[in-house]
């Protein structure tokens, strides 16, 4: 980080201060207090920032922003909301670096297509991004602290549960290029419809200069009807012919997609290290992206033949024989759909989804786990095995569907111990639900056994 004054700091975020010098790190959190840094206290839904701002001082802290008095004399930058003044000093700060910033939204993929987009951005930049899930509101700004005199370009990832956080957000990141991967029903329940997700998610246009561009996916039937006064529109897709990236010839394999890529300068074509026709919407978004800034679509390309999947997002993991994909970080009909369609295209013994409850869908919930029910069975899906209350419906559509095999389970460790004694060497094993329910706890139970 750049070093700021505290009275910089204090003009940025509205206020004033007499405290003299300097600063060159920022922190929310007092277990993560570096020397001379300045601290924000913030207000969250199990703890309050303002009862640690004394802890932060003594750590090291050389000021504290606060919405309150906190004792702490000249040492305390007064402040109406503290969530705000992050997103205001951030924004201050982001205007310090003239490079490239795209930002990214969606219901789906836009983690991965964030990852994707940086892949492609660093083989020409040095690029910063997100780290892990930082895409709300607080997340956002820190990660825009991060920036340096080293960094060439900037990918940033937005996320929401509600309106106006993306608009708040992007004023702060002033994208040059924004990215929407989709419009799903995640968040339908704070959101009302899809018309409410579209409309929250184009708030990513609030912060953008008249002109920049705005990248779709051409395949949404939301999206496609976007016309977005003052941004150019370029839509990527598979289906619709209109789309300015194009991808066709597209063969997945069991850890791998060959695709070509069509445009209107030309064509290239790639083996790209991850299966899905869904990744194959985010790998054009990411070419799309990089083609603003003079990154050429083979060299795109070519940068995401080494992408390799971030967290628990479709991680393929192989043991004694059996094949299993981790995709335990979030879920939503829409990923449920496009990760049974990867199970089913591996060359297995047997397929079996794990799936467990999708969160805050609202009155959707129950056609919606039903539906991922009936996915399975329209996959062939060998074996369903669920977990949580909502995935009963889940079980219920699979039944009725036709799947072979279906249990449904509200423990953890009885649903390891049955499916550790199920599965058996040449199987293809699918782990699937929000990230809540911690999915994760059941993959390393059964590794365990299979040690």
């Amino acid at each position: 980080m750049i070093p700021m004054t505290f009275r910089e700091t204090a003009a940025a975020v509205r206020t004033s201060t007499v405290l003299e010098g300097s600063y060159d790190s920022i922190c929310t959190d007092t277990r993560k207090i570096t020397p001379g840094c300045l601290f924000i206290a913030i207000k969250g839904e199990n703890f309050d920032g303002h009862d640690f701002a004394k802890k932060a001082v003594e750590s090291g802290a050389s000021a504290v922003i606060c919405e309150k008095d906190c004792g702490l004399g000249d040492k305390q930058i007064l402040v109406e909301s503290t969530r705000l003044a992050l997103l205001d000093l951030a924004g201050h700060y982001r205007s310090k670096f003239n490079i490239p910033v795209i930002g990214i939204t969606g219901s789906v993929g836009k983690t991965t297509t964030k990852e994707m987009t940086h892949a492609v951005m660093s083989s020409k930049y040095n690029t910063l991004k997100n780290e892990g899930n930082l895409n709300n509101e607080i997340g956002v700004p820190l990660t825009l602290f991060r920036l340096d005199e080293t960094h060439e370009a900037a990918v940033i990832e937005m996320g929401m549960s509600g309106f106006d956080e993306i608009s708040r957000m992007t004023k702060a990141v002033r994208p040059d290029v924004a990215i929407i991967s989709n419009i799903g029903v995640s968040h339908i329940e704070k959101l009302g419809s899809r018309e409410g997700i579209l409309k929250a998610k184009l708030e990513i246009l609030h912060g953008m200069k008249d002109d920049a561009p705005v990248i779709l996916n051409g395949d949404d039937d939301m999206l496609v009807t976007v016309r977005a006064d003052n941004h150019p529109v370029i839509y990527y897709g598979i289906e619709n012919v209109n789309s300015f990236y194009k991808a066709f010839d597209i063969t997945s394999k069991e850890s791998e997609t060959e695709v070509s890529v069509g445009f209107a300068g030309g064509s290239g074509r790639v083996s790209l290290p991850f299966p899905g026709r869904h990744n194959v919407y985010n790998a054009l978004a990411a070419v799309a992206a990089g083609m603003q800034f003079g990154i050429s679509v083979q060299q795109g390309l070519d940068a995401l033949r080494s992408y390799v999947p971030a967290g628990m997002r479709q991680r393929i993991n192989k043991k004694c024989g059996i094949t299993f994909i981790e995709d335990c970080y979030n879920a939503s009909p829409d990923s449920q759909a496009a990760a049974l369609a990867v199970l089913a295209g591996l060359n297995a013994v047997r397929t079996v989804a794990v799936i467990g409850d999708m969160l805050e869908l609202g009155e959707v919930s129950a056609d919606a786990h039903y539906g991922v029910g009936t996915k399975a069975a329209e996959n062939n899906i060998d074996a369903v095995f669920t977990y949580g209350e909502r995935a009963l419906e889940t079980a219920r559509g699979a039944k009725e569907g036709g799947v072979k095999l279906v249990r449904s389970f509200s423990d953890k460790q009885e649903l390891s111990k049955e499916l550790s004694a199920f599965i058996r060497e040449g199987d293809a094993v699918l782990f699937k639900a929000s990230r809540g329910m911690k999915l994760e706890d059941v993959i390393y139970s059964v590794y365990e056994t299979l040690n």
